[in-house]
């Protein structure tokens, strides 16, 4: 991949830079704080975000760089915000191998946190060039985010099943924030409404087929691979692609009371995992990650070739390939 070893990624600098955006008088605060900053992670967003800005040509040399530092930050706080949030209504135990912020300190405090985040990135927002576009921006993925969430929990409550909706309820659990950590920089560096439109495209689809994939994973993945159980999707009712597939076959009435029931009785997962193989709605799950997948790199022919952009394509072309 030519040029990406010369590439500028989320490191030092941007750890410290978000552990001063987090600094709080309030120890609680503080300790929610530096768990994300000591967990790490992957940065898989504010990757995206650098990695953009240097395919707009953007040199990390250039003075504007501390602002794109600044809207990755931003961009890992709504995500951040939103993983304390979820945490809670799932119920989780843990987060990154440690324990979920409310199970340590309390749901009022895990939440308010949350919001603490949220605060934090408007203030970054409100000082940098194009603040008012940039908070539009913000302001409209955090309402499809929140809109997402509610609707899957719609959607297994009324068992109403249907492409649209789980589109819609994968663009807001993932490909929103994708999508805004990919055409931000666009928007902070005044572009041309064309690469903005460009990298818009390449985050939904790479949201999109990395959502899919996960999905897949969690109905015909490998166990010990993934690190946890298959099927979680089916015992919370949740018809993603590949059983939305099967509802639409043969075996539709069998799959459609599993989802109902929420895989309560032995063998359903099992069962359904059989159906996918055999009816082929794991495949063709596969091929419409590989499609989105696609959609994503060829929407990066808009921008001027370079290793920053090369570095971009290959991340949804990982998707087709991964298997955890």
């Amino acid at each position: 991949m030519t040029g990406v070893a010369a590439l500028t990624l989320p490191g030092a600098a941007f750890e410290t830079r978000l552990r001063e955006v987090l600094r709080s008088r309030v120890e609680f605060i503080e300790l929610i704080g530096e768990d994300l900053v000591a967990a790490g992670g992957k940065r898989a967003r504010p990757t995206v975000t650098f990695l953009a800005a240097q395919a707009l040509g953007l040199d990390p040399r250039d003075p504007r760089w501390s602002a794109v530092t600044d809207l990755a930050v931003c961009v890992e706080l709504l995500h951040s915000a939103s993983l304390l949030h979820d945490d809670l209504i799932d119920d989780a135990d843990t987060r990154r191998g440690q324990a979920a912020a409310f199970r340590r300190f309390g749901n009022v405090v895990s939440v308010m946190s949350g919001d603490f985040m949220l605060s934090r990135l408007l203030i970054l927002l409100s000082g940098m060039p194009q603040g008012a576009a940039l908070t539009r921006a913000f302001g409209g993925a955090a309402s499809v985010i929140c809109e997402g969430e509610v609707l899957q929990f719609q959607v297994a409550a009324y068992a109403d099943y249907g492409l649209p909706q789980y589109l819609e309820v994968i663009h807001g659990k993932t490909a929103a924030l994708v999508e805004l950590a990919a055409s931000a920089p666009a928007l902070l560096l005044d572009t041309p409404e064309a690469q903005r439109e460009a990298l818009l495209t390449f985050g939904r689809e790479y949201g999109l087929a990395f959502q899919m994939q996960d999905d897949l994973l969690d109905l015909m993945g490998d166990e010990a691979a993934l690190g946890k159980p298959v099927g979680g999707d089916l015992r919370e009712g949740k018809a993603t692609l590949p059983v939305l597939e099967l509802l639409n076959g043969p075996h539709g009435a069998e799959v459609r009371e599993v989802l109902e029931r929420r895989a309560a009785e032995p063998g359903d997962v099992t069962r359904v995992r059989e159906l996918a193989l055999t009816q082929g709605a794991a495949d063709r799950t596969r091929q419409e990650i590989r499609r989105r997948a696609c959609l994503a790199v060829d929407a990066l022919s808009a921008l001027p070739p370079s290793g920053a952009r090369e570095a971009l394509a290959a991340l949804p072309r990982r998707e087709i390939e991964r298997t955890r």
